[in-house]
């Protein structure tokens, strides 16, 4: 059973709900420096995991070109067109509860938010973990710290912080089911490079959140699909 993943969606689900209700009734300036601490905190896991690369060269390429690959097929502007035809809805049904900031601003913060909770380096490696060896505690130690991620996004963002559950679930449960396929035809190095990568859109994410640089964090998502058949095949052929 998928302990991890039920328990991480759940907690990014209720966490957004409890904080939408409660909106204005947080201090605005515990809604203003919480995020720029989840954004250094972001930083921080991404450093972490960067410095547990194997190899550069295959990472910076899978980067690169994975970054190419998500602007041609604006994968950012895909998830903020159905973020937008979500919006209205969740809105309605939820009178009350919508956002404040305007649409740029809260496209900048919402793409930032499905980028942490879908494809953080934690949670594909907890997911992955699990799979594999049934223990969830990687992805119910995540579930804390998304559950107030989400709490205090959602004062500013309102109700749609919680449909980022579904996705969440969904990649998760996607990770934990096919981990009995990918891990045992991977090598550490290739984890490795693959953690790394994970890393550097985590850090570029938390310079996002934190209003820093906008990085276009969904359009490098594709690298991690690259990195490690790029990892395999730079040390075949390089060494």
């Amino acid at each position: 059973m998928p302990v991890g993943p039920i328990v991480n969606a759940l907690a990014v689900f209720l966490g957004g709900l409890i904080g939408a209700f409660l909106g204005e009734k947080i201090p605005e300036r515990l809604r203003i420096a919480l995020p720029l601490t989840f954004g250094a905190a972001s930083m921080g896991m991404g450093v972490n995991l960067i410095v547990k690369l194997h190899m550069l060269p295959p990472v910076v390429l899978s980067l690169i070109i994975g970054s190419a690959i998500g602007e041609l097929i604006k994968l950012e502007k895909g998830i903020e067109w159905c973020a937008q035809r979500v919006r209205g809805p969740v809105e309605r049904l939820f009178s009350g509860g919508g956002s404040s900031l305007d649409s740029k601003s809260f496209m900048e913060k919402f793409v930032g938010i499905v980028v942490l909770f879908c494809a953080s380096g934690t949670g594909i490696f907890g997911a992955l973990n699990e799979g594999m060896t049934g223990d969830f505690t990687v992805l119910i130690s995540k579930s804390f710290l998304d559950f107030f991620t989400a709490a205090i996004f959602a004062t500013a963002l309102g109700y749609l912080v919680m449909t980022v559950a579904i996705p969440q679930f969904v990649i998760l449960l996607a990770l934990f089911l096919s981990a009995g396929f990918i891990l045992p035809v991977v090598t550490p190095e290739m984890i490795a490079d693959f953690t790394a990568c994970g890393g550097m859109i985590m850090l570029v994410t938390g310079f996002r959140i934190s209003g820093i640089k906008s990085f276009p964090v969904a359009n490098m998502l594709p690298a991690l699909l690259l990195v490690m058949p790029v990892s395999q095949l730079w040390t075949h052929f390089v060494g």
